[in-house]
């Protein structure tokens, strides 16, 4: 299976933000991942509107977008103005999930659907027709730097199987943890995309990480 890597800029320098996603663009990377936080669905604010738009202006990588706020709706089309290319929101904060994500792919943009760790994917089961992406969280969303938590690999395989036995075509994306050591097992479960900040932005060599987990090796 071949597989994405999207190194989140989450855990980029942001004094050489421009730097770093020069860096992606000559990496083995194939989209930038950006969080989305708004201090009151999750425990943190990142950035916003802004700093997509500047990224975009220099970006050579598909801008894979996470939104962790609440009422995603009112930002659908100005995300998508801002360059967003995959946009995903949270199940938990979608009242009209179905709605928010036919929106999505009527902008014109790929359409993600991302769950907690506590959230079990069985609940997925009625958008999955609909949607492009499932992001499974694999750290209780809000910061960056947290450790893999290992019972998400149940809800992958789990997803996988799903997805599989439906003929869905939908991608499986991670975000939380991951590095080399575990990226192989996670690709053996059924992950399409690993979502990678710490692992990438905090190593010697960030290209040569992004190879690594490119090449499982």
């Amino acid at each position: 299976m071949n597989h994405l890597v999207s190194p989140s800029l989450l855990a980029a320098d942001f004094l050489n933000l421009g730097r770093d996603v020069t860096l992606i663009n000559r990496s083995m990377a194939d989209w930038i991942h950006l969080d989305i936080m708004d201090g009151v669905f999750v425990p943190n604010i990142s950035f916003g509107l802004p700093v997509v738009e500047h990224v975009k202006k220099i970006a050579e990588k598909p801008l894979d977008v996470h939104l962790m706020i609440i009422d995603p709706d009112r930002y659908l089309s100005r995300f998508h103005e801002a360059g967003a290319n995959i946009l995903t929101v949270q199940y938990e904060a979608c009242t009209h999930l179905h709605r928010t994500v036919t929106e999505i792919k009527r902008l014109g943009m790929r359409a993600g659907v991302a769950i907690n760790p506590h959230t079990p994917v069985s609940l997925l089961t009625n958008i999955l027709p609909f949607a492009d992406m499932i992001l499974i969280m694999t750290v209780n969303p809000g910061f960056g730097g947290q450790s893999f938590i290992h019972d998400c690999y149940n809800k992958i395989r789990e997803l996988r199987r799903i997805i599989d036995e439906n003929g869905f075509n939908v991608l499986i994306e991670v975000d939380g943890g991951i590095d080399t050591t575990n990226a192989a097992s996670l690709v053996e479960a059924g992950v399409n995309v690993m979502v990678a900040g710490n692992a990438v932005f905090s190593s010697p060599d960030p290209t040569e990480t992004i190879l690594r987990l490119k090449e499982l090796s």
